[in-house]
């Protein structure tokens, strides 16, 4: 049987067939419509404008490493404009994100971007494992920040938010863009890029990616919404983003909407009294750590009554004069 040429250019052999649209494709052409896609979603949404500071949101896995290349393949081909750095944060996730944060070190120099690494001690006072990314950019006054989330983590969480029935929270995780008030712009460049396409661009360009997963991810509820995604996927190669459009599709009642709010203890932005990582630490000081995982068990500590007075708390959120970050060596 004679090689299949590839249905975009006609010249080329084809060598892969994009999940996303079946379409048997040479590499040049997979390559050129990925970041096209990427490019209209960018400039369709209006994500950013010329002089913005971004902070690329990097963890050294294969969605931020593709992210952070492909954000300075279209700023240098379309000249977007924007002041690009990496961001990372070391939870303090003992043989993971050791590892991963030596990947994002050497994207560093491969892509001649600076680079800020700010751990939880830095940020809080103590380490644990939870969400920084705001604070960190906050600290570095940026004016945007852009992460490596994809269509298969959207489609996840709009069938995770179906399943917990958390109408408010399924009204805007569709949003390419979120905002609240006082808080930094949060984009998600890769809102339609298949998780598989993503890593077919991560091999064929041949990037340096840290690939072992979370020690916490076996666990966590989101597997449940991702084993059913993948069934979905295998009989409905379109269910991904046909899951993303009907979430788009949902219309809210504003009373249902949750807003965000400085919440009481650190200052920072939240639907609820707690954010996450106040309700995480509150937890684990008063030895009832599943409070952050379950409603149930949050209601049973507000039902006990308020904290100690002595107890750790995460400090006040303040906006704070930006920190130096690391520029590219030169050798």
């Amino acid at each position: 049987m004679a090689p299949t040429s590839c249905s975009l250019c006609r010249d080329a052999k084809a060598i892969l067939k994009r999940p996303k649209t079946g379409q048997q494709i040479c590499k040049n052409c997979f390559f050129f419509v990925f970041e096209t896609e990427v490019h209209h979603t960018i400039t369709e949404s209006e994500l950013f404008k010329p002089g913005d500071r971004v902070a690329i949101g990097a963890s050294g896995g294969k969605d931020s490493t593709v992210l952070a290349y492909v954000m300075k393949t279209l700023n240098e081909r379309y000249n977007y404009g924007l002041d690009l750095f990496l961001l990372s944060i070391d939870e303090g996730i003992t043989g993971y994100r050791d590892d991963s944060l030596e990947t994002v070190k050497r994207n560093q120099q491969q892509y001649d971007m600076p680079l800020k690494i700010l751990s939880y001690d830095e940020l809080y006072g103590w380490t644990m494992d939870a969400i920084a990314l705001d604070r960190g950019a906050a600290s570095l006054e940026v004016d945007h920040i852009v992460t490596g989330h994809n269509a298969d983590d959207i489609a996840e969480t709009v069938l995770m938010n179906i399943m917990r029935g958390d109408i408010a929270r399924l009204g805007r995780c569709t949003s390419i863009c979120t905002q609240g008030e006082d808080t930094i712009k949060r984009s998600k460049p890769f809102k339609y890029a298949y998780e598989k396409e993503i890593v077919m661009y991560a091999y064929f360009k041949k990037l340096d990616y840290f690939s072992t997963e979370c020690i916490y991810s076996p666990d966590a509820y989101r597997g449940h919404a991702r084993t059913f995604l993948k069934d979905l996927e295998a009989a409905r190669p379109s269910a991904i983003i046909d899951i993303i459009h009907s979430g788009e599709a949902f219309e809210v009642k504003e009373e249902i909407k949750a807003a965000q709010k400085a919440q009481r203890q650190c200052g920072y932005m939240s639907s609820n009294d707690l954010c996450k990582a106040c309700t995480l630490l509150e937890g684990l000081e008063r030895g009832m750590a599943s409070s952050v995982i379950t409603d149930r068990a949050r209601k049973k500590m507000d039902a006990i009554g308020p904290a100690p007075d002595n107890i750790r708390t995460i400090p006040l959120f303040r906006s704070t004069p930006t920190i130096a970050v690391e520029l590219p060596s030169q050798s």
